[in-house]
């Protein structure tokens, strides 16, 4: 019975989260060529659209545990499900993402992504691509905006502690911002196709500060977004 009905609540999130998804990236695509000003309140509100689903149609609790940063900071998080990549606008004000620079060759979406400020990240595209990388972050810094990363690189297996990707020590170290640490334990909910009710939790680190050595940063960082990983 409780598979059964955690099925039907999917299935409505599905509908409902997704066919307002489809009108508010429509609206995007507009507010890029006609009120460009609008796009980070529509993608605000399209994390405030998924955040009421989850809690509403799903039944999952999501509780913070800990002060969420704000202004020009390094945010790394546990990277589990998509949970946490569409609920980063309504998280924190106006940031910007390092996101898979395949994810900016879907037609609409990923112009829409370079406007509203998203940092792209080809991994095997050499130095050249790492100085513009860098170059866009800290236009985002200039702009009193926090760069969230995922340094484990992508979405990893609930349970699972990956080592964190090489770049993340590279940008800590060029960009000299203090880290922020966020562990998420949305997997063992969110993803799945028949997704559970229950509570998901983001645990905020201590801030590390800026200037460490990369042996300290990582293991700092990665015992802080592990710290829900039991």
């Amino acid at each position: 019975m409780k598979t059964l009905l955690a099925a039907l609540r999917s299935l409505a999130f599905y509908v409902l989260f997704y066919g307002g998804s489809t009108l508010l990236v429509s609206a995007s695509a507009l507010a890029v060529t006609a009120r460009p000003g609008w796009l980070a309140e529509i993608v605000r509100r399209w994390g405030m659209w998924h955040l009421w689903c989850v809690e509403k149609v799903l039944g999952i609790e999501v509780v913070l545990d800990g002060a969420l940063p704000q202004g020009p900071v390094l945010i790394a998080v546990k990277h589990e499900a998509f949970f946490e990549a569409i609920d980063t606008p309504r998280l924190f004000t106006h940031p910007a993402v390092f996101a898979k620079q395949e994810l900016f060759r879907i037609p609409g979406w990923g112009y829409s992504a370079l406007v509203y400020g998203l940092i792209p990240v080809a991994r095997e595209e050499g130095a050249k691509t790492l100085r513009q990388m860098l170059a866009l972050a800290k236009q985002r810094v200039d702009e009193g905006r926090p760069l969230v990363i995922f340094p484990e690189g992508t979405r990893v297996a609930v349970g699972t502690r990956p080592p964190l990707q090489a770049g993340f020590a590279g940008l800590y170290k060029l960009l000299r911002l203090p880290v922020v640490p966020i562990a998420v334990d949305s997997g063992r909910l969110y993803h799945h196709l028949i997704k559970r009710p229950g509570r998901i939790t983001y645990k905020v680190g201590e801030t590390i500060p800026a200037g460490l050595p990369r042996e300290d940063v990582e293991k700092q960082v990665y015992a802080a977004i592990n710290a829900l990983n039991g």
